[in-house]
C-alpha cells in the first residue's frame, strides 16, 4: 500500500504542478497575476484547491488518496484537452519540474510526509531565484553584443494598439535602403529581447526595429534604457490592459518610458499621448479630434483622406498620397508613423510607394483570405476598441451576408464591451461569440436570432459548416486564448 500510495503521490505532484506551472506560463510567470487576474478564477478552484483538499483528507484519513488521484488525472485531463494554449516545456520550465520532484523526494524521505503546496511553492521561488540568475547573464551577453555593433541605429515602436504592424511595416520600408531586422512576432519583453539580441539579430544588421509592450509600470523604460533607441514611435494609446494600470494617465505614463533613451535623434508620437512638441518630439495624428479651442495643439504631421476598402487603405500625409494593400481605416496612422520613419532615415517618397505597394498584412491581423466562396477578414490578433470597430465599418462595405466570430474585448471595461455588442448588432446578420468572458453583454445588446454560441472553440468547424454559407464574409474578430 506505500508503494502504490507513493506511486500516485508522484502522478498527483506532476499534475497539480502540470495546471500550476501552465498558468504561470500564460501569465508571463507572475504568481500575483495568476491568482489576481485570471479570467477563470473557478478554475484555481475546480483544478488546485478543492483536488488538493480532497487528497490531503482522504490519504490523511483513511489512506485512500490514490483515488482522488485517478479521478484528478481524468479530470485534468478533460482540462488539457481543451486547451489551444498548452504549456511548452522550455529550459525554465525543466527547471521547475526539477526542482519540483527533488523538494517533494526531500520532504517525502526526511519527514515522511507527502506534502503537496510546500514544494510546489519551495519550486516555484528556487526557480525565480535560478531564472534571475540566468537572466542578469543573458542581459550582459546582450548588452556587450549590441554595444559591439557601433554603427547599428536602432528603432523603438510602443503603442496601446498597432505596433506590432508599425515595427513590421517600418521594417519592410526600411529594406529598400538598409539592412533590417525587428523582433519577431509579438516579441516585446524585455526578457524576449534579450533573448532575440543573444540568438538571432544578425551582427551586419544596419537597423534593429524593437517593439516595447507592458504589463506594468517601468517596463517600456527598463526596455528602452536596454536598448536605447535612436529613434522613437508611440503609437495609438487606449485602454488596453487597464486593468493592470488602473488609469489613462498611468498608461500615458509608461508609454512615454520609451524616451528614456541616451541617444535620441527623433521622437514621433500620437495625438493620444496628449504630449507638448519639442525640437526633436513630433506629434501625428487627425483633423477630426481637433476644435476651435485647441488649434494651437495640432499635431505637427496630419493624416487625412482616408478611404479604406476590402482591397486597400489609402491617406495623405503632409499633401503627399500613400497607398498599401493593407486593411482597416486605423491602419493608416500606423502607415503614416512608418513613412514618418522611412522619410527621416532617407528614403524618397518614390522608394516608399513602392515598398507600400509590396506590403502584406501582418498575419491574424485583417487579413484577407478568399476560400470556398466566402471572404474571411482574419483579424484575431486585433484586441482594441479601434481596430475592432474599424474591422466593423470595413464590414460595411460588403454587399453580402455578414459573420463576425468573436470572444469581445479582453482587459477592459465593459462599457468598451457593450459599444462592440451593439456594433455588431448593427453591422453582422450572425453573431458567434465564443466563450463566456463577455457572453451576457452580447446576450443583453445583440438580437437573439443573431447571436450564436460558441462554448468550446472544438466546435468551430461544424459551427462555421452549420451558420455559414457560400458569399458570406466572414470576421474573426479578436482570438482570446481558453484560459480567458
Amino acid at each position: 500500500m506505500i508503494l502504490l500510495n507513493s506511486i500516485f503521490y508522484a502522478l498527483f505532484i506532476v499534475a497539480i504542478g502540470y495546471y500550476f506551472i501552465t498558468n504561470l506560463q500564460w501569465y508571463s510567470y507572475k504568481l500575483n497575476r495568476v491568482l489576481f487576474h485570471h479570467t477563470k478564477t473557478w478554475w484555481h478552484f475546480v483544478y488546485f484547491l478543492v483536488p488538493f483538499a480532497l487528497y490531503a483528507f482522504v490519504d490523511g484519513m483513511v489512506n485512500y488518496g490514490f483515488v482522488v488521484v485517478i479521478a484528478y488525472l481524468a479530470l485534468l485531463f478533460q482540462w488539457y484537452r481543451g486547451l489551444d494554449k498548452p504549456l511548452v516545456f522550455t529550459g525554465r520550465v525543466k527547471r521547475f519540474y526539477a526542482t519540483l520532484i527533488l523538494f517533494a523526494l526531500f520532504i517525502a524521505v526526511v519527514f515522511k510526509h507527502f506534502a503537496v503546496v510546500l514544494p510546489l511553492f519551495l519550486a516555484y521561488f528556487v526557480s525565480m531565484l535560478i531564472e534571475k540568475m540566468l537572466f542578469n547573464g543573458f542581459k550582459v551577453k546582450a548588452q556587450k553584443k549590441i554595444e559591439a555593433m557601433e554603427d547599428l541605429i536602432v528603432v523603438g515602436i510602443t503603442a496601446s494598439y498597432g505596433k506590432t504592424s508599425i515595427k513590421n511595416y517600418i521594417e519592410h520600408l526600411l529594406k529598400a535602403k538598409y539592412k533590417t531586422y525587428a523582433t519577431p512576432r509579438s516579441v516585446n519583453t524585455l526578457g524576449g529581447i534579450m533573448k532575440d539580441i543573444n540568438d538571432d539579430l544578425p551582427n551586419d544588421t544596419e537597423v534593429y526595429v524593437v517593439e516595447m509592450g507592458a504589463r506594468g509600470e517601468g517596463d517600456i523604460g527598463e526596455i528602452s534604457t536596454f536598448v536605447n533607441p535612436h529613434y522613437v514611435v508611440v503609437g495609438k494609446i487606449g485602454p488596453a490592459h487597464i486593468e493592470y494600470f488602473k488609469t489613462m494617465e498611468n498608461i500615458r505614463n509608461t508609454k512615454m518610458e520609451i524616451l528614456k533613451t541616451e541617444r535620441l535623434k527623433e521622437a514621433w508620437v500620437h495625438e493620444s499621448a496628449r504630449v507638448k512638441p519639442e525640437s526633436n518630439v513630433h506629434t501625428f495624428g487627425t483633423k477630426e479630434n481637433l476644435d476651435i479651442r485647441t488649434k494651437e495643439a495640432a499635431p505637427e504631421y496630419i493624416v487625412e483622406d482616408v478611404q479604406a476598402t476590402l482591397d486597400s487603405t489609402s491617406f495623405t500625409l503632409n499633401g503627399v498620397k500613400y497607398s498599401a494593400s493593407i486593411l482597416g481605416a486605423f491602419n493608416a496612422m500606423n502607415l503614416a508613423a512608418a513613412v514618418l520613419v522611412a522619410k527621416e532615415l532617407g528614403l524618397s517618397d518614390e522608394q516608399i510607394q513602392e515598398g507600400l505597394s509590396t506590403l502584406k498584412a501582418v498575419d491574424h491581423r485583417l487579413q484577407r483570405i478568399d476560400a470556398g466562396g466566402k471572404v474571411i477578414l482574419d483579424d484575431s490578433f486585433n484586441g482594441n476598441i479601434d481596430g475592432m470597430i474599424a474591422s466593423f465599418d470595413l464590414a460595411t462595405t460588403y454587399e453580402g451576408r455578414k459573420v463576425v466570430i468573436t470572444p469581445g474585448l479582453v482587459e477592459v471595461d465593459d462599457d468598451l464591451n457593450v459599444q462592440v455588442a451593439q456594433r455588431a448588432n448593427e453591422v453582422f446578420d450572425v453573431v458567434v461569440v465564443t466563450g463566456d468572458l463577455n457572453y451576457a453583454i452580447f446576450k443583453e445588446y445583440v438580437d437573439p436570432d443573431k447571436l450564436v454560441k460558441l462554448v468550446s472553440k472544438s466546435e468551430m468547424e461544424a459551427m462555421l459548416v452549420e451558420q455559414t454559407r457560400p458569399g458570406d464574409l466572414i470576421l474573426f474578430a479578436n482570438d482570446a486564448p481558453s484560459f480567458v
